[in-house]
């Protein structure tokens, strides 16, 4: 009887799952591994791998091929220059403070 209670309480929803999967390339950006899994992620831009056909495209800032945790290395690299853009908006501001 316990067991006829489980199933009846996990019994699959129709229609929950999206139908929209398909194979998409992810291509980490910062050192140009790229790998293919399905996915629904939309995307307007599309890359040509080694089989020739065309696939949509992911750009990654970071996979486990780039990120410190994996590689053993601390340092992560800006790519996008965001710590570059960040102490140029805030020169002003750092040299008031120093100056104090």
């Amino acid at each position: 009887m316990y067991f006829k209670n489980i199933m009846y309480f996990c019994a699959m929803k129709k229609d929950l799952h999206p139908d929209n999967y398909r194979l998409v390339v992810f291509k980490d950006m910062s050192n140009g591994y790229t790998f293919t899994t399905k996915s629904t992620a939309s995307t307007r831009e599309t890359i040509k791998m080694e089989d020739g056909k065309d696939y949509p495209l992911i750009k990654l800032e970071i996979s486990n091929t780039s990120h410190p945790f994996y590689t053993g290395k601390m340092k992560l690299v800006d790519t996008a220059g965001r710590v570059d853009k960040f102490n140029t908006r805030y020169k002003n501001h750092m040299d008031k403070k120093k100056s104090e």
